[in-house]
């Protein structure tokens, strides 16, 4: 045993954290090629076009029973 202990602590951190560092490396590079793959075979599809005019109209509750279950639930939560 040549090398002091400080020596051999010192190695044994630099292959790690070498060992680290490649791995990381080499994983960011394997998500971008995935990615670019992903991309170009898989392209999103296009978002349809929704013009203000032709807006799917909202859903509205008109039975009123339902509405004054909703009024009632309503004001419990806020007297809490």
């Amino acid at each position: 045993m040549s090398a002091s202990i400080m020596q051999q602590g010192t190695d044994l951190m630099l292959f790690g954290m070498g060992t680290v560092f490649v791995f990381l490396t080499l994983l960011v590079i394997a998500v971008t090629i995935m990615s670019a793959l992903i991309q170009k075979y898989f392209p999103e599809a296009p978002e349809p076009d929704v013009s203000p005019g032709h807006a799917p109209p909202a859903n509205t509750v008109q039975d009123p029973k339902v509405i004054a279950i909703i009024k009632a639930a309503l004001d419990q939560h806020r007297n809490k």
